[in-house]
């Protein structure tokens, strides 16, 4: 990331290999801790030891234990005098806010994009001693920690070298267990900003394979996180003390706070600009932000109006077949599933494909009745479906068809493949954050598809080469060097394909298996590691 630190090569491979996990999966447990010393915090900083850290036995990640005790340090520096900070002293001063007495705040790229400490002057800012910081649990994605206060943070850092570059954020979205600790995250009450630093711009369009609630990214590169940083700061300032302390005890704080950042943004003006992907871009531009609007509303919410955080899963869905509908061992079209968001890969070649979801086990801290509302964010409307299966909208058949790249909410000049469907629970008071549904298609392939015999598109051809100027995460999307055209009978089923590239002209058939003349041969699509590119398919024959 330009005005950046560079990591040094060791730190970018643990980011890339071992991703989160990494810097603690080598610590012994004599280093990472046994019993978890309660870490004190002492003028506004707070010093993390390795040896107080304890292993959590899902996942493996540390656990830090601590105290903040009372300040009487402003809400505010003096220098922050715009309406919203005008707002929120004489909330704080009436006693109506809660402040950010017992919120941390995490700094993750070395003090290159810090939150001034004299600017929030109550937030405990976060240090690590120098075991911690040698076994790189103070720097780049959040992951390897978690805390037991509310905390916010940053990482104005990317991954900039190799084939495998990417935001914090796509890192998070696309490394193995990164959903979940970013769910562990959420339900924690640890909220992130990362810049998006070429994940989201005209060049490539948005690469972002979820849309998620997990954290914010910011437009841009060094530095822009910083208004985001602000905006979560002031807004769990600007929360009524019982309501804060509700949203803590019903882990639905993060929920809750993304819910209000974002109904309060600049573009959204009513209820159903917030029910569009108006308000839920996967980035959040730093002028799009109101933090007079967050901080009004923050301190309008009480524990009888906050609205619950919904849950959801998937009961059943189109499934492909590695082999047949797509190639790559190892590989799936499930990217990940948590309850809060579900994301999916287009791999199949089918031109259709269904989803039924439900979002029965959702649950109000209140004990009201729920009702909820099923809304296309991001997509083509004319081919995706979604019909709501019984009265309260609790499960709901989404069918969406291949489609086109469209242009980010707002942002013509950037194009998505990427299909948002969003899931909000009406309780009678604020709508929720939306359960977020991603289905993210490969951008670099060019397909063919022509009608059925019952109208019902079919694949005729599919181009799996990268083409200049076009990119492929090759986590996500390995490139292959062929191009395959499909055969179907009169009635419109798969016969096979004929399949061309560096080695001439193969053919298979509906099975998968390579069609020779002494008989059909299985095959295997082996995903190897390639220093340019970073994955590539390649076939192998393989016995019987």
């Amino acid at each position: 990331m330009s005005g950046s630190p560079k990591p040094d090569r060791r730190a970018v491979l643990r980011s890339l290999i071992g991703l989160a996990l990494a810097p603690i999966a080598a610590l012994s447990p004599a280093r990472a801790g046994a019993a978890g010393a309660v870490s004190v915090a002492n003028g506004g900083k707070i010093l993390i030891r390795l040896a107080d850290l304890v292993r959590m036995p899902v996942g493996g990640r540390l656990m830090a234990r601590v105290r903040i005790p009372e300040t009487g340090a402003p809400v505010l520096g003096p220098e922050m005098e715009g309406p919203a900070h005008k707002l929120l002293w004489k909330l704080v001063f009436e006693g109506r806010a809660a402040g950010n007495a017992g919120d941390l705040y995490e700094n993750r790229d070395r003090d290159h994009s810090r939150l001034p400490a004299a600017s929030h002057p109550q937030l405990t800012h976060v240090y690590y001693d120098a075991p911690a910081r040698e076994a790189g649990l103070d720097y780049g994605l959040a992951g390897p920690v978690i805390f037991d206060a509310p905390l916010i943070g940053n990482s104005s850092t990317a991954i900039g070298v190799g084939p495998l570059w990417r935001s914090q954020a796509r890192l998070a979205l696309t490394m193995p267990l990164g959903a979940t600790l970013l769910y562990q995250n959420y339900l924690a009450g640890q909220m992130h900003v990362y810049p998006e630093h070429r994940d989201h711009d005209p060049e490539f369009g948005d690469l972002f394979p979820a849309n998620t609630p997990f954290f914010l990214v910011s437009q841009g590169s060094s530095y822009t996180d910083r208004p985001h940083l602000e905006a979560l700061a002031m807004i769990l300032a600007a929360l009524r003390p019982e309501t804060k302390a509700y949203l803590i005890e019903n882990q639905i704080l993060s929920a809750t706070v993304q819910m209000i950042l974002r109904r309060s943004l600049i573009p959204v003006l009513s209820r159903e600009a917030y029910l569009s992907g108006q308000a839920h871009p996967s980035v959040i531009p730093g002028d799009h932000l109101n933090l007079s609007r967050m901080v009004s509303l923050a301190n309008a919410m009480t524990p009888e109006t906050v609205p619950p955080m919904v849950r959801m899963v998937v009961v059943s869905e189109t499934q492909g077949v590695e082999g047949v509908d797509f190639f790559g061992e190892g590989l799936s079209e499930a990217l990940f599933d948590t309850p809060v968001a579900i994301a999916r890969l287009w791999r199949s070649h089918v031109a259709r494909r269904t989803m039924v979801v439900s979002a029965e086990t959702t649950r109000d801290p209140q004990g009201r009745e729920l009702r909820f509302l099923w809304r296309l964010l991001r997509g083509d409307p004319e081919r995706t479906r979604i019909e709501p299966l019984d009265d309260r909208g609790l499960r709901a058949r989404i069918t969406v068809d291949w489609q086109s790249p469209r242009a980010v909410p707002g942002r013509p000049e950037i194009l998505s493949n990427r299909i948002d469907i969003g899931v909000f629970a009406e309780s009678g008071g604020f709508d929720s954050m939306p359960g977020l549904i991603s289905i993210y298609l490969p951008q670099h392939e060019t397909r063919v598809y022509a009608p059925g015999p019952d109208g019902v598109p079919r694949i005729a051809s599919r181009d799996f080469r990268l083409a200049p100027g076009r990119y492929a995460d090759p986590v996500l999307f390995p490139v292959a060097e062929w191009r395959d055209d499909y055969r179907h009978d009169a009635s419109g089923a798969l016969v096979g394909w004929d399949r061309t590239g560096p080695d001439g002209t193969l053919s298979f058939g509906a099975d998968g298996r390579r069609i020779t003349p002494d008989g059909p041969r299985r095959v295997r699509h082996k995903v190897e590691q390639d220093a340019k590119i970073g994955a590539r398919i390649v076939l192998e024959e393989s016995p019987d």
